[in-house]
């Protein structure tokens, strides 16, 4: 299976062998026991490179390496330090070998419990799968609809779309309304981003259904679980497309599908962000059309949740919007003008004005290395569509 290679094997830490560490000579010393140790993945291809590995600890540790068939060919960066951090590295070596390795990681905290974890690298007779896009969505999205940024052949993400009768709208002969469309990332397991028009009659009427499912447009094995609870670690599930710019039944229900989340620190979640995507509804209402692009930013993450999903999955380190309006001329010239929202993924921005972030297209597609709106350019002309991205946010959006 093509998750395999990134999906935690639970035989492997269910069977993590918990070793006791010396407590003093007189056996009283309170241990902590919440020392525990997570590689990214336990199944490595054969392939050199490296594994982030996540340490939950009190206090000091140590990070030892045994090799039970086999010279060294992994190295731990770094191998020591103190309390929990989630940036740990074990280096690996390429498998010149036809037969799988192992190495078992153990943990030693400064005081109290140790843990280990076996990981296994294959062999060049048994190879990983190939991460690769399969063959689910879009490599390039089709459309030409102005909400859609640009999309990369090649780049390991493909594109899709749901319509308002929660069906597939890509690569199926399905020709309802589109509802939302995403760009999933297959390594990651989550969507770089969601795009969807907005005005308050693609909004509907309805409430919240909670209706926690699987994407239909993909296999399930290579989504995050999260109908019984979310990623784990203490992260939210959090929605691109809000559950309230859908509320008719069926198009509601698809805004809670895995591929529409990622994991949010709670208080961002439901202070600025909640804000902000308040505000967008506000600006939808006073729109012709809004066209909305939500999405995060998770290249140089450094930070993974728990594995409650099946996956550990990247926490983002940003959060983006960016918007164009179209409506009357006397808002606009031309009846188009944008702004864009880019917000550290920050607990301590939570109650924050998040009109602090507010900035023009040009400058969030520089800050995130997105082309936003490309297809406006056919709608306008390049000159016309230029001039809207330069632009700095007009007071409207204030």
């Amino acid at each position: 299976m093509m998750s395999a290679f990134f999906r935690f094997t639970a035989v492997l830490l269910a069977s993590a062998s918990v070793l006791l560490t010396s407590c003093g000579g007189n056996g009283s010393a309170d241990y902590d026991n919440t020392a525990a140790i997570v590689p990214r993945s336990t199944e490595l291809g054969s392939d050199g490179g490296s594994v982030f590995v996540a340490v939950t600890a009190a206090a000091g540790w140590t990070i030892s390496l045994e090799f039970p068939d086999s010279e060294p060919w992994a190295t731990m960066d770094p191998a020591s330090g103190s309390g929990s951090q989630a940036n740990v590295r074990m280096r690996y070596d390429a498998n010149t070998s036809d037969a799988s390795r192992k190495v078992v990681l153990t943990l030693k905290p400064t005081n109290g419990l140790a843990a280990s974890v076996t990981v296994i690298q294959a062999g060049l007779s048994n190879p990983s799968p190939d991460p690769g896009t399969g063959d689910y969505g879009e490599d390039v999205a089709s459309p030409k609809w102005l909400e859609l940024p640009a999309t990369k052949a090649g780049d390991g993400r493909n594109f899709f779309v749901h319509d308002m009768e929660g069906r597939g709208y890509v690569n199926q002969a399905v020709s309802g309304v589109r509802n939302w469309s995403f760009y999933w990332d297959y390594r990651e397991h989550l969507a770089l981003w969601v795009a969807y028009p907005m005005n308050n009659s693609l909004k509907g009427n309805g409430s919240r259904t909670n209706e926690w499912g699987y994407d239909p447009l993909l296999p399930v094995s290579i989504q995050p679980s999260l109908i019984g609870g979310s990623y784990g670690g203490g992260w939210t599930r959090g929605h691109q497309i809000p559950s309230a710019d859908r509320l008719s039944y069926k198009a509601n229900v698809s805004t809670f599908y895995g591929t529409n989340m990622t994991p949010q620190d709670y208080n961002f979640n439901s202070f600025i962000w909640a804000d902000l995507e308040n505000r967008v509804r506000a600006y939808a209402a006073s729109s012709d059309t809004l066209y909305v692009v939500t999405g995060c930013l998770f290249d140089k993450s450094v930070t993974y949740s728990g594995t409650s999903s099946g996956f550990a999955v990247k926490i983002p380190t940003h959060y983006f919007k960016a918007m164009l309006y179209r409506g009357p001329s006397s808002y606009a010239a031309g009846g188009y003008m944008a702004a864009g929202f880019l917000l550290p993924h920050d607990s301590s921005i939570a109650r924050g004005n998040c009109l602090s972030y507010i900035m023009s297209i040009d400058k969030l597609e520089a800050e995130t290395g997105i082309d936003f709106f490309p297809n406006l350019a056919t709608e306008i002309g390049k000159a016309a569509a230029d001039a809207i991205e330069a632009a700095e946010p007009s007071t409207w959006w204030k």
